[in-house]
């Protein structure tokens, strides 16, 4: 059962509805990162600065297409950022990547770093204020992310890591969406039954994860839920 469909309500009940009316049953409520909690700022232009200050002229179009072959690597490998040491070989090899999608095929020196520099992200329009609702109805707050530990910084930087309990990464849990061990690694930190949690992300896998973990599943915005 879907966390949207609840036997008895009235037809036409909303998400936020149906929240309000199952809080007294939650005691957590965790978060998918990319896509629910933040979103990355358009890398574009500052990649086509950063590649200009090396001599190197490409289209925006040539630069969207490497920059979303990069995307697709380091999302499948986006759990071997585990540590100061594998996260700067991720992002190199990654930065590598981008730069052979647009036939650079020698390694510029410097690249990586502005490769990383030019990814920003910001907060999903409401989903800092959606934390601060959740966290005074006293739920206990966790992001659960398919991501590398920088996430840790991110978050620090953009002033949403106070407003969590717990961070948990693919890198930190050895697993990655939609396998339940990042999910329970998070409740177990949390120190909440899965019955009594609710898990909102963008994706199947957060479903699938959420839901093989015992948890149940609300749909992204996660401004919809208050």
């Amino acid at each position: 059962m879907r966390f949207a469909e609840v036997p008895g309500e009235p037809a036409g009940q909303s998400p936020a509805g149906r929240l309000k009316r199952q809080l007294p049953e939650l005691d957590a409520v965790t978060v998918d990162g990319f896509g629910t909690l933040v979103e990355l700022v358009d890398p574009a232009p500052a990649l086509q600065r950063a590649l200009q200050e090396c001599g190197v002229e490409r289209a925006p179009g040539e630069i969207a297409g490497a920059f979303a072959a990069e995307a697709t690597y380091y999302r499948a490998r986006s759990h071997r950022g585990r540590d100061t040491v594998t996260l700067a070989a991720l992002r190199a090899e990654c930065a590598g990547v981008f730069l052979r999608t647009l036939g650079i095929e020698k390694e510029v020196d410097g690249f990586t770093n502005a490769f990383v520099s030019a990814l920003r992200f910001r907060p999903v329009e409401g989903a800092v204020e959606t934390l601060r609702r959740l966290r005074a109805h006293g739920l206990a707050l966790a992001v659960v992310a398919n991501w590398d530990v920088g996430l840790h910084d991110h978050l620090a930087g953009l002033g949403i890591s106070p407003l969590v309990d717990t961070v948990v990464t693919s890198a930190e849990a050895g697993a990655a969406k939609p396998d339940p061990a990042i999910f329970l690694l998070a409740l177990e930190r949390l120190a909440v039954d899965p019955a009594r949690a609710l898990h909102v992300g963008d994706e199947p896998l957060d479903e699938e994860g959420a839901r093989a973990a015992g948890m149940r599943f609300a749909p992204a915005p996660l401004r919809s839920l208050l």
